[in-house]
């Protein structure tokens, strides 16, 4: 575990440094109004770069021990199905719209992979889309993948 988190908290640490210095170039800082479109990133930038070398110094210490990184059994199962569960949602999405993707996505996650029941998957799932969609796409007005159904 230790190897894969020092390369871990190696990446991490360098995309956070790309992203705070893309903040910092390609977006306004501080604007007359107050914070501009640069300072969020840039803060998450530095969060970002805080946090991995944390993760860094712990596991160059020897704060671990050197152990299989990757689960086995039945968690790697549920890993695969929720990989490949990700997957097929990419691939459906111009057909099916991110509504209905979404309640595809989480029943499968709910139901299949949790082994959910069928009320609290549906209700979870429905709510969660209808959520997502009031949000973003009729508040926020982000517009989603729209499918075959108009949503």
């Amino acid at each position: 575990m230790r190897r894969a988190d020092q390369i871990a908290g190696a990446g991490l640490l360098l995309l956070g440094l790309g992203f705070a210095v893309a903040g910092l170039r390609s977006y306004t800082y501080w604007s007359p109004t107050g914070p501009g479109s640069g300072f969020l990133p840039f803060w998450l930038g530095l969060t970002m770069m805080l946090l991995a070398g944390s993760l860094l110094v712990r596991s160059t210490r020897g704060g671990g021990l050197d152990v299989a990184w990757l689960p086995t059994g039945r968690g790697r199962r549920k890993l695969l199905a929720v990989l490949g569960v990700t997957v097929a949602l990419v691939a459906v999405l111009k057909v099916t719209g991110m509504a209905v993707g979404t309640v595809l996505f989480l029943v499968a996650i709910l139901r299949l992979v949790e082994g959910l029941r069928w009320s609290s998957t549906l209700a979870i799932a429905v709510g969660t889309a209808a959520a997502n969609y009031l949000i973003f796409a009729r508040w926020l007005r982000v517009p989603f993948p729209e499918g075959v159904l108009g949503f």
